[in-house]
């Protein structure tokens, strides 16, 4: 990256965060951000492999959008920066969240081929992967290696597994306190990133 495109790349965050600044304003001290603005700046922080500011922007977003989903792409570039800034553990949470939003998505990183056989034209997120997601593993030789490690690992395995099973359970259970509680069983095991044998 030359100097000058740096140069926009910055420009670029500082307009975001000047617009959500303004937002913020307009909604009396709290973010609205209807156009998804807050989903904008890691991607231009890993384009200058900015990770300590990535960093700083997600803790930003951690304390600021607590409840939100995000997405798939979101959560592994959060990934992405917790384990460059060697913080790994955290790292596996991330990537677990991006998982379960995108079963395909960390194959596609390792491997794009690997989706090859999928029908992208009944299957959305095939395409959400094809049409958005242009990270290459070449391009993070390390954490390609890690990801391709942690994801055969037996934790990884049997947390996938209890989550499965979770939500087989969810397909036929129509007890609305039982769904409550299976739905807050799932959310735990995401966020802590093991499943219950492993705890």
């Amino acid at each position: 990256m030359t100097e000058n495109q740096e140069k926009r790349v910055r420009a670029k965050i500082a307009k975001i965060k000047k617009a959500l600044a303004a937002d913020k304003k307009h909604w009396g001290g709290y973010y609205h951000d209807g156009g998804g603005l807050r989903y904008v700046q890691p991607e231009l922080y890993i384009k200058l492999e900015d990770y300590t500011g990535a960093l700083r922007y997600f803790n930003w977003f951690d304390k600021h959008f607590s409840d939100d989903v995000g997405s798939p792409l979101f959560w592994f570039q959060y990934s992405l920066t917790l384990y460059k800034t060697k913080r790994v553990e955290r790292a596996k949470t991330q990537i677990i969240q991006a998982h379960f939003l995108n079963e395909y998505l960390i194959d596609y990183f390792l491997d794009p081929k690997s989706i090859e056989h999928i029908r992208s034209s009944n299957n959305w997120p095939i395409e959400v992967l094809i049409k958005y997601f242009g990270y290459k593993k070449e391009s993070f030789p390390e954490f390609s290696e890690w990801l391709a490690e942690y994801s055969k690992s037996k934790a990884f395995i049997d947390l996938k597994n209890e989550i499965k099973e979770i939500d087989l359970k969810l397909d036929t259970e129509e007890k609305r306190s039982k769904r409550a509680a299976l739905l807050s069983k799932r959310s735990k095991l995401i966020k802590n990133g093991s499943g219950s044998g492993q705890q």
